[in-house]
């Protein structure tokens, strides 16, 4: 899940484009053999969709029913979550499964889905930004609660675990979820602190909806506040270069966990953290372009040093092979 869930609402997309579509063409589209379609048809027709069978060469096809007679599409509690937090989530990750269910699968929720679900997703389109493609390793019924109570403005307390082991419970006023490629984040006002907080949403625990709302406080922009957390507070070295090269060539070949970019005129300007300057050193070389620290000064220092020790290995001319042998 929600693979299954997913492709029965790019099935039905294709049922209601194509009337009368090719058994063998469906699987085809879905990536599924014929018989895992024939089931994924047994279930639309289970939960009422008027599906025909059609004869003809290679197996026969399919047509789908009166539209108007569509029911909405039946999910359990665990499937709808999923469908709502996969397609109700924007930016690149929602973008990439909302294709692949169906190029109009986010405009057809409203159809096929009941209204809890629907509810759902309103949500998560409302709260939720993103960074890069996510992975998330969460339930999504806490993603959803966070969704909710960033949507109506409500506190929550949560044990958090933080990166250092350290656990505590945290009093917050939620604002906005971020995904990353690697995990989601919930952007929030941490009480106790009286600051501008970003939670994993991995290390929190059991979640306490307080029922008590608030007047939302002027935030950050939130997919900063998680790159400048992700990719350079905690560590060592905050490293910032200017690349010779344009930001549209360059911010597709770093991802926003390890580094964040802006344009700086024609240039871009990446800032990362680093707990070693070799490190540092090898991702600058290893994007392929020509560039200039800013700072760390001792990051200069490390990047001259590694240039003359390998201009004094390397720089002589290689002798040919006729000087070799003196022909």
């Amino acid at each position: 899940m929600p693979e299954a869930a997913l492709r029965l609402l790019r099935l039905l997309d294709l049922l209601h484009g194509t009337p009368g579509i090719l058994g063998r063409e469906l699987a085809g589209e879905l990536g599924v053999t014929e018989r895992t379609l024939r089931r994924d048809v047994d279930r639309l027709r289970s939960a009422g969709y008027l599906i025909r069978a059609l004869p003809g060469r290679g197996g026969g096809g399919y047509r789908l029913g009166d539209r108007a007679t569509i029911p909405p599409l039946a999910l359990s509690r665990a499937e709808a979550a999923t469908v709502a937090v996969t397609l109700g989530a924007p930016g690149p990750w929602g973008a990439a499964r909302a294709e692949a269910a169906g190029p109009h699968s986010l405009a057809k929720l409203d159809t096929l889905l009941p209204a809890e679900v629907r509810r759902q997703v309103t949500t998560l389109r409302a709260t939720s930004i993103s960074l890069d493609r996510s992975r998330p390793q969460v339930p999504t019924e806490r993603l959803v609660a966070l969704a909710a109570c960033c949507q109506v403005r409500e506190r929550v307390n949560f044990e958090y675990e933080a990166a250092a082991g350290r656990r505590g419970i945290r009093r917050v006023e939620p604002y906005r979820l971020v995904a990353t490629e690697e995990h989601w984040y919930l952007v929030a006002y941490d009480l106790e602190r009286s600051d501008w907080r970003t939670f994993r949403i991995d290390r929190i625990g059991e979640l306490e909806r307080t029922g008590w709302t608030f007047i939302p406080r002027d935030g950050p922009e939130p997919g900063q506040l998680v790159a400048q957390a992700v990719a350079v507070a905690a560590y060592r070295f905050r490293v910032v270069a200017e690349l010779d090269a344009p930001l549209d060539k360059v911010s597709p070949h770093v991802p926003s966990s390890i580094s964040m970019v802006e344009a700086a005129g024609e240039r871009t300007r990446i800032t990362f953290g680093a707990h070693r300057l070799d490190w540092a050193a090898g991702f600058l070389v290893d994007l392929g372009v020509p560039f200039v620290v800013s700072t760390p000064e001792a990051l200069r220092r490390h990047l001259l040093d590694l240039g003359l020790r390998l201009a004094s290995a390397h720089g002589r001319p290689t002798r040919t092979r006729r000087d070799r042998t003196g022909r």
